[in-house]
This record gives C-alpha cells, sequence and structure tokens, in this order.
C-alpha cells in the first residue's frame, strides 16, 4: 500500500490560510475587552491626519438651495490666463454662459449656451454638451463663491489647453472673476 503526501499537504495549507479571531489578552476579563470594542466605536478613530483637524470643528453643509448669480467680467491672473464671462443663472436655470479661457503659451477654450442643454438644477446646475458626448459644465455655491468647472471637454478647446483649464471662480454678491 502506498500513502500519498498530497491531501495531507492540501489539508495544511488550506489550515494554513484560516482566519483567527483575535483572543482578548490572557490576563483580562472578557466583560473588559468587550467593553473596549463598544467605546472604540463610540469616538471613532482618524487614520488621516487632516480628519483629525476636522473632527473638532463645526462644520456645516452647504445649504442645497437653487444657485442665482450674474456675472460680466474678465480677469487677467499673474502668468497671463485671461477669462471672460458672461453669466446669468436664475433660480438654478442657466440663462446666459458665455465662457472664454485662453491659456497663454496653450491656446483657448470657448463655451458657450448654445452648445449645451441644462440637464439638472439641483444640487448643481449641470449642462451637458450636445455634440461632445462626456462634457460637462457645473456650477455650485461654495460660501460666497460660485464655481464653474469643466469636465472632459477638450473638443472645446484649441491644442493642449484644456489639461492646463482650472474652474472659473465668481464672487456672487460683486460678480467679479478669477
Amino acid at each position: 500500500m502506498r500513502f500519498s503526501w498530497a491531501p495531507l499537504a492540501l489539508l495544511l495549507l488550506v489550515g494554513a490560510c484560516a482566519e483567527v479571531e483575535k483572543q482578548p489578552e490572557s490576563g483580562a476579563p472578557a466583560e473588559t475587552a468587550v467593553d473596549s470594542v463598544s467605546t472604540a466605536e463610540e469616538t471613532p478613530k482618524f487614520k488621516n491626519s487632516t480628519l483629525k483637524y476636522l473632527a473638532n470643528r463645526k462644520l456645516k453643509p452647504q445649504p442645497t438651495r437653487p444657485l442665482n448669480v450674474k456675472s460680466k467680467c474678465s480677469h487677467r491672473d499673474a502668468i497671463g490666463t485671461t477669462t471672460k464671462l458672461d453669466l446669468l443663472v436664475k433660480e438654478a436655470q442657466v440663462k446666459t454662459f458665455a465662457a472664454q479661457v485662453a491659456i497663454k503659451g496653450y491656446g483657448t477654450c470657448r463655451f458657450n449656451l448654445a452648445d449645451f442643454e441644462q440637464t439638472e438644477k439641483l444640487p448643481q446646475a449641470l449642462l451637458k454638451h450636445k455634440r461632445d458626448d462626456g462634457c460637462l459644465v457645473r456650477m455650485w455655491e461654495q460660501g460666497p463663491k460660485v464655481t464653474i468647472a469643466f469636465n472632459s471637454c477638450p473638443k472645446s478647446c484649441e491644442g493642449d489647453a484644456f489639461s492646463y483649464l482650472w474652474p472659473i471662480m465668481v464672487e456672487q454678491k460683486s460678480g467679479r472673476c478669477f
């Protein structure tokens, strides 16, 4: 009779991969281990140092309300990027939208409301490009400012300009952009 080691080796391999539940320390009573687990669930421990600093602040979520903003502005930053914006949003309905961002050395991006259709109003005004699938323009309130962000719209730009396009920020009260 011949003995095969294969089933025994397979059994040992499977046994080595099994997970074992962590047991309480030998000197501590079982009730203490249960109590410490429930205390840990009540006060979360943050692994990320940023979250640790945010934990004790009284941050409130931005209220969800219809966006209202009017801006006709132009701005040139320190590196030569020129932004021109004509925007009117009333009760989250985009009435006017024309943006042109000329990025020095890379080209210009142009966005016009005629090329977009509004698909959402809340929590963000969302414009989808009619011919360029995936191209989206989102507008939302962020404190005293409104952010206008462009997603997946390289066809609206010359050359590699879209790679360098940042969101446009507008001061809600004054209409100033930057």
